[in-house]
């Protein structure tokens, strides 16, 4: 296992893992080709840091080149909201903000967030602006990541700009966003300037995947380039992340995604 401590340890890191592999694809090219694979873990036992409880580590695979996922401000971080009960469908029609009504993180998903954020803090990974859906897994998420965070570094994020935006709300739900065109704005318009970090959104896979094309799993993160039209330059996900019944044919069909609701209406899973 590798083990990152910095962004610029774990790029030299990469530079090893790439070995004698052909040269970097031209940004021109159609087909983007992948040629790194990595962890980001916790520090080793004997090291200078204090080591916390998580038994998770994140992976990533940059698409064209690790240097733009990690080493630049003006990327965005486009993520979905971490793993969620799927035994507890949304009530139709249910607002974002009424929690009880509503799927929300699984205690699993909440103890994931709160590795995710300490494994993104130990590999000195923050952000210059963090922008969150309404919904309630979406705000559980971010509290989670911050707990993850100050575990590590306390008070990291006290000066980073937050705010909630319901254009980043479930796509054409109650109160929801109309269409992606202002996440798409949100995303082309960051240019990292005067930021101490990328750009943190936090969506809805039927957000993301509308805009990117990308079927992304809970908790995972897509990194986009708006200097190259939003280009996805990669992904991270915790080692454990993996398919959920709403969006991914896990077995077949799950019986919960065919079950209709008192209201003669099937869920919209998101």
């Amino acid at each position: 296992m590798t083990v990152f401590n910095g962004r610029l340890a774990m790029a030299a890191a990469l530079v090893c893992l790439a070995g004698a592999a052909s040269a970097d694809p031209s940004i021109d090219m159609v087909e983007p080709v992948t040629r790194f694979q990595g962890e980001m873990a916790a520090p080793m036992p004997g090291s200078d840091l204090p080591r916390p409880q998580v038994d998770n580590t994140i992976r990533f695979e940059p698409v064209q080149n690790f240097e733009d996922m990690f080493l630049r401000d003006d990327v965005v971080y486009l993520m979905r909201h971490g793993p969620t009960d799927w035994d507890k469908l949304d009530v139709p029609n249910v607002a974002p903000d009424e929690c009880a009504d509503q799927r929300i993180l699984s205690p699993q998903g909440e103890k994931d967030m709160r590795d995710l954020g300490t494994l993104l803090a130990y590999n000195e990974i923050r952000f210059g602006r963090i922008v969150v859906s309404q919904w309630c897994r979406n705000q559980q998420t971010y509290d989670a990541l911050l707990e993850g965070y100050d575990a590590v570094k306390p008070g990291i994020w006290s000066n980073t700009p937050v705010e909630t935006d319901p254009e980043l709300n479930l796509l054409l739900s109650l109160q929801g966003a109309e269409s992606t065109t202002e996440l798409r704005r949100l995303v082309s318009e960051w240019d990292g300037e005067d930021a101490d970090g990328p750009l943190l959104i936090i969506s809805h896979f039927t957000n993301i995947q509308e805009l990117t094309e990308f079927a992304v799993y809970e908790g995972e993160i897509i990194v986009l380039d708006p200097d190259r039209n939003n280009r996805v330059l990669g992904y991270m996900r915790l080692k454990t992340a993996g398919p959920d019944v709403g969006h991914f044919d896990i077995d077949a069909a799950d019986p919960l995604l065919n079950r209709e609701t008192e209201a003669g209406e099937t869920p919209r899973p998101n």
